[in-house]
């Protein structure tokens, strides 16, 4: 049995959808019940679900041989995983945000807010910015319109939520989208399984495009 980690929500349900196209379905996971892992002996699959920053942990410590994780996640938590294909979905991009009015005075240390700590940190510091970080957990955007930060660093998808609180795009760190991961060591034991999915999952990309 391969094991697959699929990111619970809208992007797991799409991957699935590309699993299913490429010849990997499980008819009970589509069931209206609460349960959490399904099987196709026949295709040799067991799929789970999981919280979408809890994939990359799944996959690294073996209970996932293969998973999807957003780049996002990838880039704040550096898992020791093998990253074997942009899925070309879930398309996004972490940007530094502000208010319209901001202007960014380099005597001052930088406030920014952010849940994505490590990312915001590899940023600022390659252009040598002095920040102080304010790690939050959720409504990132009202924090510059309080006071509490001078920018955020977060996922951008299409704008609209900046928009309604006054706020814009100043930067773009990188593009961010799902990528299908594997555990290092089931990469090496179940190289053949594996990379069958990968040339499976390719071939319905291009199909897409």
């Amino acid at each position: 049995m391969l094991n697959i980690a699929l990111p619970k929500g809208r992007l797991g349900e799409k991957v699935y959808d590309m699993l299913e196209r490429a010849g990997y379905g499980c008819p009970s996971i589509k069931e209206n019940t609460r349960k959490l892992i399904f099987e196709n002996e026949e295709c040799g699959v067991r799929y789970f679900w999981v919280k979408p920053s809890d994939v990359s942990i799944y996959v690294e410590r073996g209970a996932a041989d293969i998973g999807i994780a957003g780049k996002d996640i990838l880039l704040e938590y550096s898992p020791d995983v093998y990253e074997l294909l942009d899925l070309n979905i879930g398309k996004c991009r972490m940007a530094v945000a502000a208010k319209r009015d901001f202007y960014d005075d380099q005597r001052k240390t930088l406030k920014v807010a952010t849940k994505f700590v490590n990312i915001a940190k590899a940023h600022y510091a390659a252009s040598s910015r002095d920040i102080d970080i304010i790690k939050l957990n959720g409504s990132i955007e009202i924090a510059p319109i309080l006071g509490l930060s001078d920018v955020i660093v977060d996922i951008v998808e299409t704008g609209k939520t900046l928009k309604e609180n006054d706020l814009e795009v100043i930067e773009t760190i990188v593009p961010i989208s799902a990528r299908l991961i594997s555990n290092k060591a089931s990469f090496k034991f179940k190289t053949d399984e594996i990379e069958r999915i990968v040339n499976s999952m390719r071939s319905e990309i291009t199909k897409d495009d």
